[in-house]
């Protein structure tokens, strides 16, 4: 089986070889641009299975960079972790918000980004091989990776889509954020509360269109459900 490849985008050489090196020993394959601009070009001549972004670079932002990716029909759903030196929560919200999946902020050991890269890879790619989930006019397709609701594609990010595949797999039922973060992220992935409300966004935008229930219900203090009596 071939070895995933992770796009690196950073333009401090230093941090690029050790990176590189590191991910190398853990198995990866490993590619890289030093602007937002090869960024962008590298992906859509490669398709990474996973990018690394960092928030500050040359020509193009990583901010920018994410916007793109998340706009295109070809990348929209490649797994994406921005890395930041900005530690403020806003910063951390604002990446998340662009499309990034994940994120983490200099200086990180090399074990907690690759424990966050393998949960990244693993909710992007480790669904069943076949089979539907159904819930009201939601279809979810396990095999082919699709959504799709009143037959209205629905383009998901791989959060997004394990979000919903967990919602979908215990309708009705109110998960608190820590339950989620621990279904989802995975129970050794160390990632704020927040995050989650963040991804809750982005799964109501994307599957919520005109005139359509909002299925995804806010239960005060408790967490989230999904339940077509959302606005109930």
């Amino acid at each position: 089986m071939l070895k995933p490849l992770i796009l690196i985008v950073e333009d401090e050489a230093p941090l690029v070889t050790m990176l590189r090196y590191n991910l190398e020993r853990q198995g990866f394959r490993v590619d890289e641009a030093a602007d937002g601009q090869e960024a962008i070009t590298k992906i859509a001549e490669t398709r990474p299975d996973l990018v690394l972004l960092d928030w500050m670079l040359p020509a193009l932002s990583g901010i920018e960079v994410c916007r793109q990716i998340r706009r295109r029909p070809g990348t929209r759903d490649l797994p994406v972790i921005m890395v930041t030196a900005r530690a403020e929560e806003t910063d951390s919200v604002r990446a998340l918000n662009t499309g990034a999946d994940d994120y983490i902020t200099k200086p990180f050991s090399i074990d907690n980004l690759v424990a966050r890269i393998k949960a990244l890879l693993r909710r992007a790619g480790a669904t069943p091989s076949k089979g539907t989930l159904k819930f009201h006019d939601i279809v979810l397709d396990l095999a082919a990776h699709r959504v799709t609701r009143n037959g209205r594609k629905v383009h998901l990010g791989p959060t997004e889509f394990r979000l919903l595949e967990f919602f979908m797999q215990h309708p009705g039922r109110v998960f608190s954020r820590e339950e989620l973060l621990d279904a989802v992220w995975g129970p050794d992935i160390h990632v704020e509360p927040r995050t989650v409300d963040v991804h809750i966004r982005r799964l109501r935008k994307s599957l919520n269109g005109p005139n359509e229930a909002d299925v995804v219900r806010t239960v005060r203090a408790a967490g989230y459900a999904l339940d077509i009596e959302a606005n109930s």
